[in-house]
């Protein structure tokens, strides 16, 4: 029997992840994935990041890990998202060619000399004395750590219409249950759902009567070693569309042909990301949705409809897409169809998302209940490199949900059970004027110190600490006299005189000014000089200064109280707690006073009682 280090199941986005930081540490790892399945695959949206995904991704690109590079290697249309709103808020999102895309991924991983992959069907698993036993169609494996990165596979079920059949994805099987494949797991998983639009044929569409929407040429790309924009493939563009009275109406009178209202599919489907029946039942007097056609990749010959996910029969999908223009002729490759499959509970998980009853078996990605690449990308790191820790008897690492969108999305997967897939959003951090694309490679530098790890990456991230560390020291420093003409002629004319002296740092917050633009041009005047991210990191965080100081004055004490550590069985017992707070907390084993209170059901007086006990 082959025995390794750490064993990953699934080679989606989390288990590549997992996989790759585990291989930092000099483990053996395996990886095992159905072998039609590409690494890193694409199976829905060619795209990455977005509105709070692509917070993610930079975070996890500063942390070690392999989306980033893969889009840039991958990207074929760049965009920033709320561009025209705050900083705080701007993302980036990239639109890949999918092929491109799983075959870096897999060149990447067949380079790296400790990561096997294992073509082959998981059949079962169990928990031995120092590890764990993997059987596959390929033989049986051991462990001493176990990831499972499983997707929408256990027990998978694809619609389309009345048509059912068995499988993770279109034209690939499913794995077992979670209960079958893995023995000592004993609680029955939650059924969601997912879905994805029929792909069409990228010739039968007519993009000239919908809005073209090009590749943005001064994005940033991804990985933050790369070159600021450079691009490695050539740039399409996306283009927009709409549905329109006549495609709602079409799927309104098929109501009874849909999987999803007819009874046949039981799962819960994301609120967030909804198909066009959604849609089109949830909202009766709307008609009018964006449809946003999108290559996936410069040799496919299919687009992706994003926004009309659907299950109904096939011919009905091609009924109601040629009402909407542009698609009056278009050729359905691959009709749309949903998938039901099986999640765990995530409150069964602790925060280094470890099967709280079963040490060293770790869960990762669509299985936990998420939805996206993305989400799924940063739990494989954080579930990766707990377990590598682990191998080491090494204390794991927790992100903390004050600086990372990755610390929001685990803290809020283990402490409540989840009845919808969950999507990362900026609004689901309180501390969002904080957690920004431009400074993810500060914000992530301790936690990645933290590893030990020294190669490039390493070196570069301390170069980049101190570099804007020093940038930061001469804003603050360096003062313009008062009624400089230097600095008069960076107020445009909004102020003819200064009446006081005024420092770099302070010019930056002028609500008038650019404040990228503006260091860029103060250090181009004086012949200093600095990388692009160093000027774009330094001037935001200068921006956001004031906001950010109120901000961390007013919940000071709540991050303090957050992170003191509770005993929630000494809690659970006690008489001063409502008997309904006392099964909650029970049930999630919270462990720290923050995720004590975002536990649903909690009440304030429970609260006040742990708290009091606590100080």
């Amino acid at each position: 029997m082959n025995k390794f280090d750490l064993i990953v199941v699934g080679g989606g986005h989390a288990g590549v992840e997992a996989a790759w930081i585990a291989s930092q540490f000099d483990l053996d790892v395996a990886i095992v994935t159905l072998p039609d399945v590409g690494l890193a695959s694409a199976p829905c949206n060619p795209s990455v990041g977005g509105v709070g995904k692509g917070q993610v991704v930079r975070e996890l690109d500063a942390l070690g890990g392999l989306m980033g590079r893969l889009a840039d290697l991958a990207g074929i249309q760049y965009r920033t998202l709320n561009d025209s709103k705050g900083l705080a808020v701007q993302s980036t999102r990239v639109q890949i060619d999918k092929s491109r895309y799983s075959a870096f991924a897999e060149d990447i991983v067949s380079k790296t000399k400790n990561i096997t992959v294992i073509r082959a069907k998981m059949l079962g698993a169990s928990s031995l004395e120092g590890g764990f036993l993997v059987s596959t169609s390929q033989g049986d494996y051991g462990s001493k750590k176990l990831v499972m990165t499983v997707g929408t596979f256990l027990n998978g079920k694809l619609h389309q219409g009345m048509n059912q059949c068995s499988g993770g994805r279109v034209g690939v099987e499913s794995s077992d249950s979670l209960l079958s494949l893995f023995s000592s797991i004993k609680k029955r998983p939650s059924r969601f759902k997912t879905g994805t639009p029929s792909r069409l044929l990228k010739g039968s569409i007519d993009t000239t009567k919908m809005v073209e929407q090009p590749s943005d040429p001064q994005t940033r790309n991804f990985h933050c070693m790369g070159e600021y924009s450079a691009r490695n493939l050539p740039q399409v563009s996306c283009f927009l569309t709409h549905t329109n009275e006549k495609t709602l109406e079409i799927i309104r009178d098929n109501k009874e042909k849909s999987p999803m209202y007819n009874g046949q599919i039981q799962g819960v489907g994301a609120r967030y990301c909804p198909s066009i029946e959604d849609k089109a039942y949830r909202y009766p007097d709307r008609n009018s949705h964006h449809v946003f056609v999108e290559p996936e990749g410069l040799d496919l010959d299919t687009v992706y409809p994003s926004g009309i996910s659907s299950s109904l029969p096939a011919e009905i999908q091609e009924a109601f897409i040629h009402t909407i223009e542009g698609l009056e002729s278009a050729v359905i490759s691959i009709p749309g169809y949903a998938v039901e499959y099986d999640v765990v509970d995530t409150t069964e998980l602790n925060l280094a998302l470890e099967y709280k009853d079963i040490p060293g078996l770790y869960f990762a990605g669509q299985v936990n209940g998420t939805s996206g690449y993305e989400e799924a990308a940063g739990q494989g790191w954080v579930a990766g490199v707990n377990a590598a820790l682990s191998c080491f008897n090494r204390a794991p690492v927790f992100l903390s949900r004050h600086d990372s969108y990755i610390g929001v999305m685990i803290e809020d997967l283990i402490s409540n059970t989840r009845d919808e897939p969950y999507r990362l959003f900026t609004s689901r951090s309180e501390n969002r004027l904080f957690i920004r694309e431009d400074n993810a490679i500060i914000r992530m530098h301790p936690y990645r110190s933290y590893l030990l790890l020294q190669n490039g990456l390493d070196a570069f991230l301390e170069r980049f600490v101190q570099k804007t560390q020093i940038l930061s020291k001469i804003c603050d420093e360096f003062i313009f006299p008062e009624n400089s003409p230097d600095i008069l002629e960076f107020f445009e004319n909004q102020l003819s005189t200064m009446s006081r002296s005024l420092t770099l740092s302070e010019l930056l917050k002028q609500a008038w000014l650019d404040p990228v633009r503006t260091l860029e041009r103060v250090l181009i005047k004086f012949d200093i000089v600095f990388s692009k991210d160093v000027i774009r990191t330094v001037a935001i965080e200068k921006k956001y200064a004031g906001y950010i100081t109120r901000f961390d004055e007013q919940f000071e004490k709540i991050k303090k109280m957050d992170g003191t550590h509770i005993d929630w069985e000494k809690i659970s017992k006690s008489q001063n707690v409502s008997f309904e707070c006392r099964s909650r907390i029970e049930k999630i084993k919270p462990s720290t006073f923050g995720q004590l209170k975002r536990i649903e059901g909690i009440r304030p007086a429970t609260l006040a009682v742990v708290a009091s006990q606590a100080l």
